[in-house]
């Protein structure tokens, strides 16, 4: 790992997943989540206050991130809820099958190498009635804005940790065998346009 993978994109990702309106997207989804929670791309436990600890048993953390997984020892202290690391990539969970009462995805899906891999893994450890709750950007409907995100997508993957711009986030999803039960689609006001179009919903096994 380099050392701007490990020393600065922790930071410039916490920065920027953290502003005003992103947060208030986690404060909606995070709440939801129950039981065993499976969180995937945790980063700096950003999520952690918003989790409602009479309704989580545990949590375990996907990052394989050691500079996020440091940068989140201080949301960690202040938090009643247990968080047991996995320290590996989202396309090796290493859980078993329908462990996982919850899979939470917030801003992690665009990051993620081989998608496809990785949501087939979620699907196997969620419970037949489990939830995968989800909160990410994506590709934009207006043909003005994506054209703008498939021609910087290839420069913005190298200085934000391989995150796209671009991925049709409940397309991804629905060809998981996921079925998305709720989906709000929107743009983030006073955003930019290229990174604020987002998937905001939950889905069960088919």
């Amino acid at each position: 790992m380099s050392f701007y993978e490990e020393k600065v994109l922790p930071h410039l990702i916490n920065f920027a997943c953290g502003s005003p309106p992103i947060l208030k997207l986690r404060e909606r989804i995070v709440p939801l989540c129950q039981g065993r929670v499976l969180e995937v791309g945790m980063g700096s436990a950003i999520n952690l206050t918003y989790y409602n600890s009479k309704d989580v048993e545990f949590i375990w953390g996907l990052e394989p991130s050691e500079g996020m997984r440091k940068k989140a020892q201080k949301n960690l202290n202040a938090s009643s809820i247990e968080v047991k690391w996995l320290a590996l990539p989202g396309e090796r969970i290493p859980l078993e099958d329908g462990s996982v009462d919850t899979v939470l995805l917030t801003f992690t899906l665009c990051t993620i190498p081989d998608w496809k891999n990785a949501l087939e893994q979620m699907h196997r450890v969620l419970k037949p009635q489990g939830k995968l709750l989800f909160c990410e950007h994506g590709k934009a409907p207006d043909q003005k804005t994506l054209s703008w995100q498939n021609r910087v997508n290839p420069y913005w993957k190298k200085i934000a940790g391989g995150c796209n711009l671009n991925r049709p986030i409940s397309e991804l999803i629905t060809e998981s065998n996921f079925e998305i039960n709720n989906l709000e689609a929107f743009y983030i006001p006073k955003l930019p346009r290229l990174t604020s179009y987002i998937y905001f919903g939950s889905a069960t096994k088919k």
